[in-house]
């Protein structure tokens, strides 16, 4: 028996397993490359979270906006609000919500407006006319 095919099986597996291993360490050296980026950018996040964090406890405190009520009219009307040049009446906010133009819409529309005015969203400048607050 010879050796020499044996030993030529033996030579193309070592070639195999040479060329994985130095397959597998060029992946191992992008990771790293990749793993210190990544741990970069992690630090420059840290970083930048503690000087906002700092920045921001400079800074006076903003006022709360106040929560509206929970009903499906209350971001609505403030929508009507933000495209009006000018202050509105509760029928006038009734039209732009596409409501019938009842006493007992405009009413209701005008209780709303009531409390929006309450909640210092909305500010009444004449009996009836509503703006919104600055």
């Amino acid at each position: 028996m010879s050796v020499e095919p044996l030993l030529d099986a033996l030579g193309l597996q070592e070639d195999a397993a040479r060329a994985l291993a130095d397959d597998l360490r060029t992946q191992i050296m992008e990771l790293q490359g990749r793993l210190r980026e990544a741990e970069t950018h992690l630090e420059h996040l840290a970083i930048t979270r503690k000087t906002v964090t700092a920045l921001a406890d400079r800074l006076p405190a903003a006022a709360a906006s106040p929560e509206l009520p929970d009903h499906p009219d209350y971001p609505r009307i403030l929508a009507v609000f933000n495209e009006a040049s000018g202050p509105l009446r509760a029928r006038d906010v009734c039209e732009a919500l596409d409501h019938e133009l009842l006493p007992k819409n405009i009413e209701g529309t005008r209780a709303k407006l009531k409390r929006l005015v309450k909640l210092g969203i909305l500010a009444e400048i004449d009996t009836g006319s509503f703006v919104r607050k600055q």
